[in-house]
């Protein structure tokens, strides 16, 4: 799937914000998962470029701190598997909450304190991509009140499962069309009117574009 025949780019980062993105990235290539299909890397880093790229498309001008908490969203997420909590919804919030504070505490620490960041980011950037990748301010797409910042990376996250897991994720045992029906009213739920403009915008497959519609005919 593709956002547009025309690849949009953002903003160079300073060279110290450039160092962080890179310090992420380096982390990201110790994931022991592998992509299946080429070029083969390590599944996060592929994760964190489709993060990038669809954040070009979905907010071209945005700020350094919005690119590293986009570009870190799964920081090191291997180390807590779905498997260490209960196969249950409960179990599956309790996982996702865990997740996000502890990869944002993880970031915010190797920003704080990597001498390779030079000049050192303010302490109050620091602290942003770590509120952003917490999702602190989410409101229900984009609503009244919502920060902005934090649904352009709550866009891009389900621009990216669109783009990059659906296909997969739809064809897997034991999950049946009215399961995958509901888990697409959700995603559409958390995301704002430009991000479904371009999740409309995709390059799906057949079945996959026909269980779009039967989601938005139900909504």
């Amino acid at each position: 799937m593709k956002a547009s025949s025309n690849p949009v780019s953002l903003p160079p980062l300073p060279p110290n914000y450039a160092k962080a993105l890179e310090l992420i990235d380096d982390a990201h290539k110790e994931d022991p998962k592998q992509t299946t299909t080429a070029p083969l890397m390590p599944y996060e880093l592929h994760y964190a470029q489709k993060m990038t790229r669809w954040l070009a498309a979905r907010c071209p001008d945005a700020a350094p701190v919005l690119q590293l908490a986009c570009r870190a969203q799964h920081f090191r997420r291997w180390e807590i598997p779905r498997s260490s909590y209960p196969m249950t919804r409960a179990g599956y919030l309790t996982w996702r909450a865990k997740l996000k504070a502890q990869c944002a505490e993880q970031v915010a620490t190797l920003l704080a304190s990597s001498p390779a960041i030079q000049p050192p980011l303010p302490e109050e950037d620091v602290a942003r991509v770590a509120a952003l990748m917490r999702k602190e301010g989410l409101g229900k797409g984009g609503g009244t009140g919502a920060d902005a910042e934090t649904q352009v990376l709550e866009d891009v996250a389900c621009l990216v499962f669109l783009d990059d897991q659906f296909e997969d994720f739809k064809t897997r045992e034991g999950i049946d069309e009215d399961k995958i029906v509901g888990i697409l009213r959700k995603t559409w739920g958390k995301m704002s009117d430009r991000g479904r403009q371009l999740a409309l915008g995709m390059d799906l497959s057949d079945r996959a574009r026909a269980l779009v519609l039967k989601a938005l005919e139900e909504e």
